[in-house]
């Protein structure tokens, strides 16, 4: 007989429910949130007849790998179809979340989600570090803009961070009010900008030291902040059967809603991994607003730009993008810069 488990993982605790084929409980339990407690608690059920399914969300590789080495049938499900299915039931509680993962499991209503290996997690741990103290520089750069506007003092509106301190530490040193209360806080931007230069440096030394995200800077626009974000995102090219369902993945196609005879197409879905969505976007910026090399991408989005606008343009310049940086990594060829009328001359 084949065992549906379903697990409603919380930061401590899981709850536990297990259903036969027929959709009859076995039994339901609530354990500590590790491998070996889990384990024990699906002690007396066959391996080979259990399956094991939970949604996607912030333990999820923790408990995939785990389980997967201890020799469970384990299935991560996209959270957004979880929640959906869930939303139906009366009550919300873990026992009851457990019970109804369970059930989407054995119905097989899911999409799997890919578990990213270590490698790229660890990518992504830079890349997030990196992002989070260089906002907390540019929040604390703000914050001395806002309070100089109190005293009748306006800063230029831009100010490169790099040369930030030294245009504003000598204004406030000339101040006596204004030293004892903003000297600290420019010391305080000062400590993390220069962490911020040192995660910038292992970030383009990560990049730089790949041969893939190489090829991905020899295209116009993209960078080794954009490129080794695409690759840590997508992590397994082979994952996607084709290089169309990457722009969708990443939440850069249009909605659509149909209806008898209704079909209205929407804005893009925003679906996916936000920091990929953003970076392509300014890498298609990048490529039409500022670089100087021309390519068959960048003569199309033009083109488009004068017929349906700047953003239209950028967002449709993103999508292929990530389509052209996804086949490139999966056939392992290298960019055109020329058109192809061109190249064939």
């Amino acid at each position: 007989m084949d065992y549906s488990v379903g697990l409603d993982v919380s930061l401590r605790s899981v709850a536990v429910c297990v259903i036969d084929a027929n959709g009859k409980r076995i039994f339901e339990h609530s354990v500590a949130c590790e491998i070996e407690d889990i384990q024990a608690c699906l002690h007396d059920l066959p391996q080979r007849s259990c399956r094991i399914g939970f949604e996607s969300g912030a333990m999820s590789q923790h408990l995939f790998f785990g389980l997967k080495k201890a020799g469970f049938n384990v299935v991560c499900m996209e959270a957004r179809q979880v929640n959906a299915a869930l939303a139906a039931m009366r009550n919300k509680t873990d026992r009851t979340d457990a019970r109804g993962i369970a059930n989407v499991l054995r119905s097989g209503w899911f999409n799997p989600v890919h578990m990213k290996s270590r490698d790229a997690h660890a990518v992504r741990a830079l890349l997030s570090s990196r992002k989070a103290v260089q906002r907390k520089c540019i929040d604390l750069a703000n914050e001395v803009r806002g309070l100089f506007r109190i005293f009748g003092l306006r800063l230029p509106s831009r100010i490169d961070q790099a040369s930030f301190d030294e245009r504003v530490r000598p204004i406030i040193e000339a101040d006596p009010d204004l030293s004892q209360a903003l000297l600290p806080l420019l010391d305080a931007r000062a400590i993390l900008y220069s962490a911020y230069r040192e995660l910038d440096r292992r970030v383009k030394r990560v990049a730089s030291n790949d041969e893939i995200c190489m090829r991905f800077t020899a295209i116009p626009g993209v960078g080794p902040i954009a490129a080794l974000t695409f690759r840590a995102a997508v992590d397994d090219p082979a994952r996607f059967s084709s290089s169309r369902t990457v722009a969708a993945h990443f939440g850069l196609t249009p909605r659509r809603y149909q209806s008898g005879e209704m079909d209205n197409r929407g804005r893009i879905s925003k679906a996916g991994d936000r920091d990929v969505r953003s970076t392509l976007y300014a890498a298609a910026n990048a490529m039409m607003m500022r670089s100087v090399a021309s390519s068959e991408i960048k003569s199309w989005g033009l083109r488009l730009m004068r017929r349906k606008g700047r953003r239209r343009a950028v967002v449709a310049v993103a999508r292929k993008l990530a389509v052209v940086m996804h086949r490139m990594w999966a056939d392992n060829t290298e960019f055109r810069h020329r058109p192809l009328e061109a190249a064939m001359t």
